[in-house]
Parts: C-alpha cells; sequence; structure tokens
C-alpha cells in the first residue's frame, strides 16, 4: 500500500513511497544531472519547485555540506526513481517532502510532453491522494510569486574580501545567487559586496563597485523590477554581467523580452555553441525562462539542441552575461573563463562615483 502520491496538473495521481513526509506543491520540473545532486537541491533558484531526478538513483555518494550551495534546501519537495537512505534522512531533517519507488521516466516524458506543471505532494502515513490533489489545487503559477527574490536574497549586505592583493569590488546583487559564484570571484581576487535584490542605486553608488553582477535565481525576471531598474541606471557606467535569471533581467532592462519554456534546461551535459570560435562546450542549467528578445545586445552563444540564446555581450556597453552556470558546479569545467573575462573589463571601465 502507497504513503505517497503526487497530483498533477493534468489531472492524474501518481502513487509512490514516503521518504520524507509532509504536504507541499509547486511548479514540477525535472534534472538529466546524474550528479551533483547535494548542489541541486540547495540552489536557490530551484525555490517554489518540485524537483524531480531523471537518473535513478540519488545519494549514492552521501550527503557533505561542504559541496551545498546555499544555507538551506529550496525545492518545495523531492521526487526520484530511488532515493538513499542519506539523502532521505537530511531532506527529513529539512522538512522537505519526498518520494521515491515510481516511474520516473514516465513522469519526465509527461513534462517534456506537457511542459512544467504545478503538482501537489503528499506523503506519510496518513497520505491521501486527496491530500495531494488539495496542495496541488493552492499551487500558483511561477509567475504569480511576485516576490520571490525575498525568499532567497540576503537581507542585509555580506563582504567577502578577495584571494590576494587585488583591489577589483564586485557589487553581486543577489537574486538567489550561488556560493560557488561568490568563491569563483573571490579566488580571483574580487572583493565581492553580496547585496539584497532590492538594493536601491544609491547603495550601489556608495560602494563605487568595478563591476555590477547580477546574479541567478528562481522565478519570472519579469519580478525582479528593483534588478532591472538598476541595470538601467548603471548601463555604460560600470561593466555589466550577468548568470542565468541575470543575463534574463540584464536583457530586460536593455530594450530585450523574456518568455517560459516548455519545461526548461535542467542538468549538466547542456551543449552550448560560440558562434564566433564555433566551439561547442558543455554546461551545467537550471532555467525555465529565457531571452526572447535580445534587445541592444548581441547573442554570441547558443543552445545547440534549440538555439535559445546562451550568452549576450556588447563592448560599446561593457556587458557580458552567461544563461548556463559558469561556476560549473557540480560541473563540468569548461566555462570557468566566464569570471576571468569579466574582471577583464575592469580595465576599461568608468568609476562610478561615490555620492
Amino acid at each position: 500500500m502507497s504513503d505517497a502520491y503526487v497530483a498533477l496538473e493534468g489531472g492524474s495521481v501518481v502513487a509512490a513511497r514516503c521518504r520524507a513526509p509532509g504536504t507541499s506543491h509547486g511548479e514540477l520540473v525535472f534534472t538529466t544531472a546524474y550528479t551533483g545532486y547535494e548542489e541541486s537541491l540547495t540552489d536557490p533558484s530551484y525555490e517554489e519547485q518540485v524537483l524531480t531526478f531523471s537518473y535513478p538513483l540519488i545519494g549514492n555518494y552521501g550527503v557533505r555540506s561542504e559541496r551545498f550551495e546555499s544555507g538551506r534546501v529550496h525545492p518545495r519537495a523531492v521526487v526520484a526513481r530511488e532515493l538513499t537512505d542519506d539523502v532521505a534522512e537530511w531532506l527529513t531533517e529539512e522538512g522537505v517532502p519526498a518520494v521515491d519507488r515510481l516511474d520516473t521516466r514516465d513522469l519526465v516524458g509527461e513534462i517534456r510532453e506537457g511542459g512544467a506543471m504545478k503538482c501537489g505532494v503528499s506523503a506519510g502515513p496518513d497520505a491521501s491522494p486527496e491530500d495531494a490533489k488539495a496542495a496541488l489545487a493552492e499551487c500558483p503559477g511561477m509567475s504569480d510569486y511576485t516576490d520571490i527574490g525575498a525568499q532567497v536574497s540576503v537581507s542585509a549586505q555580506k563582504t567577502y574580501p578577495g584571494d590576494g592583493d587585488a583591489d577589483t569590488e564586485v557589487a553581486l546583487v543577489d537574486c538567489g545567487a550561488k556560493e560557488s559564484i561568490v568563491k569563483s570571484l573571490v579566488e580571483r581576487g574580487a572583493t565581492v559586496h553580496v547585496l539584497p535584490y532590492d538594493v536601491s542605486p544609491g547603495e550601489v553608488s556608495d560602494l563605487a563597485p568595478d563591476v555590477l553582477f547580477i546574479s541567478n535565481g528562481p522565478g519570472d525576471p519579469a519580478n525582479f523590477e528593483a534588478a532591472e531598474s538598476l541595470v538601467s541606471e548603471f548601463v555604460g557606467e560600470v561593466p555589466l554581467a550577468g548568470i542565468c535569471l541575470g543575463q534574463q533581467i540584464i536583457a530586460r532592462a536593455l530594450g530585450g523580452s523574456t518568455a517560459k519554456m516548455d519545461f526548461g534546461h535542467r542538468g549538466v551535459n547542456q551543449p552550448v555553441r560560440d558562434l564566433r570560435s564555433e566551439k561547442v562546450v558543455m554546461t551545467t542549467q537550471n532555467h525555465g525562462y529565457t531571452v526572447a528578445d535580445p534587445g541592444d545586445l548581441e547573442v554570441t552563444q547558443v543552445n545547440v539542441n534549440d538555439d535559445t540564446p546562451e550568452g549576450l555581450e556588447s563592448d560599446d556597453l561593457r556587458v557580458l552575461t552567461r544563461q548556463y552556470h559558469p561556476e560549473a558546479n557540480p560541473g563540468p569545467n569548461d566555462t570557468l573563463g566566464f569570471f576571468d573575462d569579466v574582471l577583464d573589463m575592469v580595465d576599461c571601465r568608468t568609476p562610478v562615483a561615490a555620492d
């Protein structure tokens, strides 16, 4: 007899085994990653989503906090073919419902056919299909989370001194930043000021940064109006960089537009082609929205599978963005040079004057 249920937006209910009890709801998405489950589960970009792992066994090398990308698990629930006890115990401690022993191949196929969808999850000794359906009925759409940034951002500035003698100052707007982004910049000598997602232009000016960096994060980029306004304020005055959601926000601020994808890109084997060199690299990705119109920016890299923009640039405006995650946690490491390229923009900057 089943003690867990997943109710899908299309009307079906899938029976499963409870691995961490609870009732929740969210947007049902899947990742094809076969490693990096700790990084995925602590990635703030999964906030308000239910994460399905397509790889059949999750947890086969344990759980180690040094691999975490934030201080907590972000998906509202977790679905897998089989979860090890280590992962199940971790999710139980985190209060995140988790289920396994269901056909994730069929579930992923349904998401690919119908797109990312709302779902409800009920797990535990008293779980029922009706509880899962009730949770589903309460689930908003991703665009309805109009202040999702507040759930994942720092509430006050945090500063991380750079390694070595470099004096580069990066103002990183935290829309849900992974810790490995900060680490990648610090390791290259940059001092990183992590700022709230709704930081004001005046607060950024007071820092007089060498680079303004917009991070990754969850949800619809249209709901990050403060970060978009910040980009509009400083474009042309200070080099701009962005990753994932950050690319989308920067494109919107510079006359472009974004759109929701059917089921997004989530995994560690997404091929990206550079339009200048024709070189193809493998990348880590986690996003459900994409740039539909780059506005004032040039598309320099595209996804090999669907031609969606993976890199945007402007030499005149000193803008450099990537849709994928070049910090490469859990990997591959093909694109780590992005952070060097971002810091190289400092040489041609016009400093932002402090008020």
